[in-house]
């Protein structure tokens, strides 16, 4: 590998041009199919197979109105009075011609439907009061046919004792039997009599059942009505209205385009009312490139300019690294039309494109800058920094590319999506490294050093008459002699360094993973405002809705499902943490149900997400209707389970690997497994600076956060693979050294001297470099962006300054020869790959005396 990277640099210095106008070719085709292959972003999360994902499935077979993507606008008046007549005239208008806009299915007027809801419930006193006023009028009936009765009774009675004193008395038969047809005639009346009043009776019976049936469900209306109490769409003060927009895409498939048609009809300005939109409408796509990334390149060109003395050679990293970082991100988006994006995807691939691209040029050129000053031909020079540190640039660029890679273990789309688009960056980084480097390099000729070095260099060369002698001995000032550090001093930097960032990893023992919600935004943004307002208005959980399915049993009528509902909604509203529950539609073929849940704090909330758990272990209803869960907050809490639930296997994968690339690099197993260890120690202390800030709020003002909450579940992941390999990155420049130091025969604490010496110059820049660039998204609006931003930025400080610069010379120093131990039988299987480039030096000397 080295010989042909220094073959690549050796032609790209003399070819410049030729690898110059290669990679402007390349970039205009790759700009040629982004702007062919370009389909926009999403904005959305999503994990395959997850429960809610499953609830969504469900109601596109079943309900497919309410398995699209839904979204909240908010009108509030800008004075706090109730929303007059005309502005309200002027809502429902928009409302009404918001069916037109594309990807719309409909948009429900807040003010027709509260209206309805307030009809409902006067319907429901009405109906009570005629239901009270027909049971005492059929009390009266009853009473009056009691009273019919008892007369009827005492007729017969009287009737029965004429007929007894008849049948008694003495008279003669013609008389006796023409008194007994009299009172024959009677009784039939008094028959024909009662039979009427058994009519009646009946008829009153029925009608006292049917109006207790009414009444049972008149209150079983009440009851399921009194559930929703709490859901409205107009605040009780009349001062913020609350459209629902329904879309009839998923989430993942809602295009850009129609969210923004969305804001641009609704924004339409209502005289005295002020507009917001939720996060599911408002959140786009990020600003790739702002103020904050703009100032962090800029730092890390005054950083050049130090270590590199001069503007020239300062400004070849920067040019490289942008040029990969535009490559790089437009290829990835090329292929957005046939993979779905998320609209992070091209952040991280930007994010590291733009450190490691200046970092691993920056690698060569110091390399190449170093060899010029001892007075190296320029062309060899270039051709033997790109075989050495070009080499040792493919080689941590490697450990990033498969940290990178490994994330599509993980079985998420979207997160192994991002990885691949970083590593396409990172390789795109490495490719340019070791060859555009080298051409610029070569263009530049002597001139990539400082005016006042290239003068120290030409004055001996003229002193020496013809160039007796090299320039680089009479400008190389005596360098200091190089000693051990102490072993009291080495065991005190392990135990201070240690114990710092454990105490720092404190806070991660309680972080909490989650997606950002509305009030995670930027105060001044209208998903923020949406947020609050809906809060203000209407309660926490406004901003939470669960949507809940219910597997209704076969054979249900349409007589049965209100009963169904009823006991499904009892179930749901009995729930700690509930406070309202509404029936929102049974299907067709009445196999399901759906209801919508408010619960009582919002989509962050730890209630929020125990409710979600209690929902999904609840027993199957009446023994046989099982209960789906789904919405916003269930959706993110299946994500977050998700992605922590991978995390230790991806941890494993990851680091696995790494260490068996190390020991080929280092030949040597204590060397991998202290780096490695030290990188856990740094990962934790990460986790744990980040959870105080996002979590806990500690510092939030400083960096923007202003509503603590969860950590963004994807991030502790990201963390680990592009950590992990920067962390590689800085150990194989520092240890490379001090095993080169040991291979020539110096001691082995030495050695570690000698090579920190070395090499600490171009870590400390390469990671004051990376600590800028991360920094400048800090800056971003989008919290996703801004916690990727302080992670990155702490974990490279944290693992480069204290851990490499600090935690692993000690340790080194501690192991001393035991370090570069490594069993026969390995030494024998393993390839030497040689990363310091010792062989092509012996090869190729870049100068000689």
């Amino acid at each position: 590998m080295a010989e042909l990277l220094h073959r690549l640099g050796t032609f790209a210095a003399r070819r410049a041009w030729t690898v110059v106008v290669a990679w402007l070719v390349i970039a205009g085709v790759v700009a040629g199919g982004f702007l062919i292959g370009f389909k926009g972003l999403s904005s959305s999360f999503d994990i395959p197979g997850t429960a809610s994902g499953d609830v969504i499935a469900d109601l596109q077979d079943e309900l497919p109105d309410f398995a699209g993507a839904a979204g909240t606008v908010v009108f509030r008046t800008d004075d706090g009075e109730a929303l007059s007549d005309a502005q309200k005239s002027e809502i429902t208008a928009l409302v009404d011609s918001a069916g037109t806009l594309p990807d719309v299915a409909q948009a429900t007027d807040p003010f027709a439907t509260q209206e309805q809801l307030e009809q409902q419930r006067q319907q429901l006193g009405d109906g009570r009061q005629q239901l009270a006023d027909a049971r005492a009028q059929a009390e009266s009936g009853q009473q009056q046919l009691d009273a019919g009765a008892a007369q009827l009774e005492a007729g017969q009675q009287q009737l029965d004792a004429a007929r007894s004193q008849l049948e008694a008395a003495p008279l003669p038969d013609a008389q006796k039997t023409a008194q007994l047809a009299a009172l024959d005639a009677q009784q039939a009346q008094l028959d024909q009599q009662r039979s009427v009043l058994q009519e009646q009776q009946a008829q009153l019976t029925d009608g006292l059942e049917q109006i207790s049936a009414q009444e049972a469900q008149l209150e079983d209306g009440a009851e399921l009505l009194s559930f929703a109490d709490a859901i409205r769409l107009v605040s009780e003060d009349g001062s913020t209205a609350i459209v629902n927009v329904s879309f009839d895409k998923p989430r993942l498939e809602l295009p850009e385009e129609s969210k923004q048609a969305v804001v641009a009809h609704f924004s339409e300005p209502v005289a005295g009312t002020d507009v917001a939109f939720n996060t599911e409408i408002s959140q786009g796509i990020p600003e790739i490139f702002g103020v904050g990334e703009v100032v962090g390149v800029a730092v890390a060109g005054i950083v050049l300019v130090v270590v590199l003395g001069s503007l020239l050679a300062a400004s070849f990293p920067i040019i490289t690294a942008v040029i990969g970082v535009a490559i790089g991100a437009m290829a990835t988006l090329s292929f957005s039309g046939v993979i779905q994006m998320a609209s992070v995807t091209p952040f991280l691939g930007v994010m590291l494109g733009l450190a490691v691209g200046i970092d691993y040029a920056l690698f060569i050129l110091y390399r190449h800058r170093r060899q010029l000053l001892e007075g190296a031909d320029v062309t060899e020079s270039i051709g033997l920094a790109n075989g050495t540190a070009g080499n040792a640039v493919v080689f941590a660029g490697s450990t990033v590319i498969v940290a990178l890679l490994a994330l599509n273990i993980t079985g998420i789309p979207f997160l192994g999506l991002m990885g691949t688009a970083g590593a396409v960056s990172v390789l795109v980084a490495v490719l340019i490294a070791v060859s555009l480097t080298p051409a610029l390099l070569g263009l530049a000729g002597m001139r990539v050093l400082g005016r006042r070095a290239r003068a120290r260099l030409a004055a001996p060369a003229a002193a020496a008459e013809g160039g007796r002698g090299r320039a680089g001995s009479a400008a190389a000032a005596p360098a200091r002699a190089v000693r051990p550090m102490s072993t009291v001093r080495a065991v005190a930097t392990i135990l201070i360094a240690t114990v710092a960032l454990l105490v720092i990893a404190i806070p991660a023992m309680s972080m909490r993973l989650g997606l950002p919600d509305g009030g995670s935004e930027a105060a001044d943004s209208t998903g923020y405002q949406a947020f609050t307002w809906t809060e203000e208005a209407f309660g926490e959980g406004a901003n939470a809705p669960l949507l809940i399915t219910a597997t209704l049993p076969e054979g249900t009528t349409a007589d049965d499902a209100p009963g169904l509902q009823l006991d499904i909604a009892r179930e749901l509203f009995a729930q700690d943490d509930v406070v309202a529950v509404a029936p929102v539609a049974v299907s067709e073929d009445r196999t399901l149900a759906a209801f919508q849940i408010i619960p009582a704090e919002g989509p962050n909330a730890v209630s929020t997400e125990r409710l979600v758990r209690d929902l999904r272990a609840l027993p199957p209803i009446n023994g046989d209707i099982d209960l789906g869960v789904a919405g916003a907050a269930a959706i993110n809490i299946d994500i977050s389970e998700g992605l922590a639930d991978v995390l230790p296997v991806y941890l494993v994968v990851v680091v696995g690997l790494s260490f068996l690339i190390m020991v080929m690099v280092f030949r040597s197993l204590l060397v991998p497994l202290v780096a490695t260890l030290g990188f856990v120690l740094s990962l934790l202390a990460t986790y744990g600076a980040v959870t105080a800030v996002f979590q806990w709020g500690w510092l939030g003002g400083l960096f923007g956060v202003h509503n603590p909450g969860p950590i963004l579940s994807f991030l502790p992941v990201i963390l680990v693979g592009i950590l992990f390999g920067l962390a590689m990155d800085y150990q194989l420049f520092l240890t490379t050294g001090m095993r080169e130091a040991w291979a020539h025969g110096a001691a082995p604490r030495l050695a570690v001297a000698q090579g920190f010496r070395a090499g600490r110059t171009v870590v400390i820049a390469a990671a004051v470099i990376m600590i800028s660039v991360f920094s400048g998204f800090i800056t971003s609006e989008a919290v996703i962006i801004k916690s990727f931003g302080l992670g990155l930025a702490l974990g490279v400080l944290f693992d480069a300054f204290v851990v490499r610069m600090l935690l692993m010379p000690a340790i080194m120093h501690m192991l001393g020869g035991a370090a570069w131990w490594l069993p026969r039988w390995l030494d024998r299987i393993i390839p030497n790959v040689d990363v310091e480039g010792s062989a092509l030096e012996r090869r190729h000397p870049a100068h000689h005396d």
